[in-house]
This record gives structure tokens, sequence and C-alpha cells, in this order.
């Protein structure tokens, strides 16, 4: 079976569905917040300029997703798959960020929860290369059940450290269940 890299996701309070050249603007206004960025690797990112070489790649890259809260129907942050690996039935899910307004919440576990239950239908593992130092990040995803995969390593073409956290499908499941 092929993996769907797009899908629509739909759950109680968010609606995740394929990124589009006119999400441009709503995007980049729930990115232009300087805080979101702080503790991330591309500290910048609030800058247009630098959003919109974001934006490009996500738009290129087929696997990116604008998360829409459903109540009021505005676009509060974005995710994706990369680096589907077949063979060893895996898959990262990053580059994800919400509005400040929406931490702390449930969204970014809704969220997830959508993006790992599709994903899980394909593969037995999803990954997560986080910021060493993005502590928020970091904590948000051992609150889902990320389990830290390895020390600190460097991904491929950038010069940030970054730690990997792995969910099993096993294990995911076994996790939602209690």
């Amino acid at each position: 079976m092929t993996f769907d890299l797009q899908p629509m996701l739909e759950g109680e309070r968010l609606l995740v569905r394929p990124i589009a050249k006119d999400d441009w603007a709503e995007l980049y206004a729930a990115a232009a917040d300087p805080k979101l960025w702080e503790l991330h690797p591309a500290s910048d990112r609030y800058k247009e300029d630098v959003f919109r070489e974001f934006f490009d790649v996500a738009l290129a890259s087929g696997s990116a997703f604008v998360v829409v809260d459903r109540e009021t129907g505005t676009i509060i942050g974005s995710s994706r798959y990369n680096d589907l690996d077949e063979e060893k039935s895996e898959i990262e899910i990053g580059w994800t960020f919400l509005r400040r307004d929406y931490w702390g919440g449930t969204a970014n576990a809704e969220l997830k929860a959508l993006m790992l239950q599709h994903a899980f239908r394909y593969v037995e593992t999803v990954v997560f290369w986080v910021g060493e130092t993005n502590w928020r990040s970091r904590r948000a995803m051992e609150k889902i059940g990320g389990v830290l995969r390895n020390g600190t390593v460097r991904r491929p073409g950038t010069s940030d450290d970054h730690v990997v956290y792995e969910i099993r499908r096993d294990a995911w499941g076994s996790s939602r269940k209690r």
C-alpha cells in the first residue's frame, strides 16, 4: 500500500489539510510571532523572507499540511511528513508549529494523534527530530509518548544539533488504550 502523504485528517477540534499556495498570508500571520521560534534552531523563521522559504519548501514537498481550528476556520499552524523509508518502515513527522495561543492545551496532542494514526496504517515507526536545546518541543514529545532514540545528532545538511524521538506503532497503540 502506498503511503498517502497528504490526506485530509479531521479531529474533534482540528482539521489537518494539505497546504495550498493560497494559505501563504494566513499561515505567515500564524508564524510571524518571534516567541514561536525562540528555542527553535531556525530562530529567525518569524521573518517574512525566512518564512517564505519555509513555506515554498513545504508547498513543494507534497507532504505538508496546514492545521485549522474547526470552530473558527482559522489556520493555526503547520506540520508535515518527511523521509519515508519503506525499508525501515519509518517516516518523520516534523516542521510542526502552532500559534502560541494553542500551546499547553490539546491542539498539539490532537494534531500528532491524527498524523500518527494515519502514519501507522503504513509504517511501524514515526520519528521526530527536535532541536537539542528546544526544551518546549522536547517536553511536548514526551507528553505524547515520544521515546528518545539516541544522543545528540546533526541533521544531514545542517549545522544544528538535534535529538531524535520515536514512537512505535505497537507502543503507541497500547498507550492509547490506557
